[in-house]
């Protein structure tokens, strides 16, 4: 119990810093934390197959990650294409991006910041810390409800940079604690099925590939319908 309070006290710590720092010390920062959270789990018991990091389930994981990666980007195409679902990736905070900023989001500060850190912490260091103690259900649950909670910061200014998010709920402060509270329960909800790709591919690469996918895709095509609609 004690190295899982541990682990909770590094990702509070993480959540913290990584909010308020600037951003050139954010991926150091999610590496540092991924890598602290991993030896934690390494001195409490934990071998690389529970984490989802072992060499057995890692060529299948692969292949789940290419097909769950594809797919994003074809669904990410398809609703940049059509005006009625374009609107959602109207986003002050991408549009604004150089094309150099959009690269290192894209394909480092997402892949080597987020979701490393997310994946490690949430579906691989957490979750199996959890699991071998109180069983699957418990630690798909907690992991999930800690994941959304991880969010609350990061949305606080969506009513204000989406327009989407803005026509919905307003750009208020109840409009605000009402996207808040939806960012919450839509990524507690995503983390459920990040869980559920770990547990049935036994390899943390499938959430990782669709977590990295829908980010990056997002960042490109909030970017693109900035620049180009």
């Amino acid at each position: 119990m004690g190295m899982l309070l541990l682990a909770v006290a590094v990702l509070a710590a993480a959540n913290a810093l990584v909010n308020h720092l600037e951003p050139e010390l954010y991926v150091p920062v999610c590496v540092t934390a991924a890598a602290a959270l991993v030896l934690i789990a390494r001195l409490s018991g934990l071998t690389w197959d529970e984490l989802g990091l072992g060499r057995a389930s890692a060529r299948r994981g692969l292949r789940w990650g290419i097909v769950l990666a594809g797919a994003v980007l074809v669904v990410c195409l398809v609703a940049l294409a059509v005006p009625f679902t374009r609107e959602a990736f109207q986003d002050e905070r991408a549009a604004g991006l150089s094309v150099g900023q959009l690269l290192f989001r894209a394909l480092v500060r997402v892949p080597f910041g987020t979701v490393l850190l997310e994946e490690i912490a949430f579906r691989g260091v957490l979750w199996a810390m959890m699991r071998r103690r109180w069983g699957t259900a418990w630690a798909t649950t907690v992991s999930s409800a800690l994941f959304g909670l991880w969010h609350i910061q990061p949305s606080r200014g969506l009513t204000s940079s989406n327009a989407a998010a803005g026509a919905v709920f307003g750009t208020g402060p109840t409009g605000v604690a009402l996207s808040v509270t939806a960012a919450v329960v839509g990524t507690a909800l995503a983390g459920v099925v990040f869980c559920e790709l770990r547990r049935r591919s036994g390899s943390l690469i499938p959430p990782m590939a669709l977590h990295c996918a829908i980010n990056s895709a997002g960042y490109a095509c909030a970017w693109a319908a900035g620049r180009w609609w």
